[in-house]
């Protein structure tokens, strides 16, 4: 039986910030919509809860997938509970379909107030989560992973805040949802660069294991260049959005040990700051866009 800090550690807390910065930064393009007096607030903390319940789900999801096909036998990183054989596989796979249980709950009551069609974009962000890893053939193995954290954990959940807490999108919130989009997209380029060599062995081929070890370290750090374009393009509805800029010190700390060729756990450190810087801009463009 894994103890209750194993079962923490496997739901890996780290990449919290790709679910919480999208919901913040939805709000702030919601707020520069309407006002911030006009925000649907308890719509917003269900959103809250359902990119948290989602993102829980697909890293539970991922460690049972990964561990019954024995991907995670020789992995560098966080705790895995099938992997490490902490917890039963079966007991992984009901975690996380808990998690996806509470997302489409929470999921079912903001389309029954806002839109019907969200019950759709819930089941294919649910479907996404578990096929990832799991399934036949999952696309995160044949290296359409990024696409898949670009458009649900930026597009959809960025927009899709804007759309249940302003009953509308606007081409801020798309703006907002590109650079999450980039930000979270990093943080995986940056976990499957450090995961290369295993990921080769163990037959799983992701977009870092197709471009090769140079090539994935140039795109981690294109990535990260487009939230600091997004600031300046931001600009144009306020200039206080600029002060989205403060993210760009822990974004070049971030990038600092994948352009000086770490391997290995030595990434981890690209890993965990990418988060952080993800979630200082999605708070400081979502406090400037209200504002201003």
């Amino acid at each position: 039986m894994a103890t209750a800090q194993q079962w923490i550690q496997g739901a890996r807390p780290h990449t919290l910030p790709n679910a919480i910065a999208p919901v913040v930064a939805g709000v702030g393009a919601a707020a520069a919509a309407v006002g911030a007096g006009d925000v649907s607030w308890w719509r917003a903390a269900l959103a809250l809860l359902v990119a948290l319940a989602l993102i829980v789900g697909v890293n539970y999801a991922n460690d049972y997938s990964d561990g019954i096909r024995g991907t995670d036998d020789e992995r560098v990183g966080p705790m895995r509970l099938v992997g490490s054989g902490a917890a039963a596989p079966a007991a992984v796979k009901r975690a996380a379909f808990a998690c996806f249980g509470v997302a489409a709950v929470c999921g079912l009551v903001l389309a029954v107030s806002t839109a019907w069609w969200l019950v759709v974009v819930g089941a294919v962000c649910i479907a996404g989560a578990w096929f990832y890893t799991g399934g036949a053939k999952p696309y995160g193995y044949l290296g359409f992973g990024e696409i898949a954290v670009f458009v649900f954990f930026g597009l959809v959940a960025v927009m899709g805040t804007q759309l249940v807490a302003a009953d509308t999108v606007d081409w801020v919130g798309l703006v907002c949802a590109v650079a999450i989009g980039c930000f979270s997209s990093a943080v995986l380029v940056v976990n499957n660069l450090r995961d290369i060599p295993s990921d080769t062995e163990s037959g799983k081929i992701t977009l870092a294991v197709r471009l090769g070890d140079a090539r994935t370290r140039i795109l981690f750090c294109a990535l990260l260049a487009v939230p600091l374009i997004a600031s300046v393009v931001l600009a144009a509805a306020t200039w206080w959005a600029l002060i989205g800029l403060l993210a760009a010190p822990l974004i070049w700390v971030a990038s600092a040990p994948v352009r000086g060729g770490a391997i290995g756990p030595a990434l981890i450190v690209s890993l965990a700051t990418t988060g952080r810087a993800m979630l200082l801009w999605a708070v400081a463009t979502a406090v400037t866009l209200a504002v201003g």
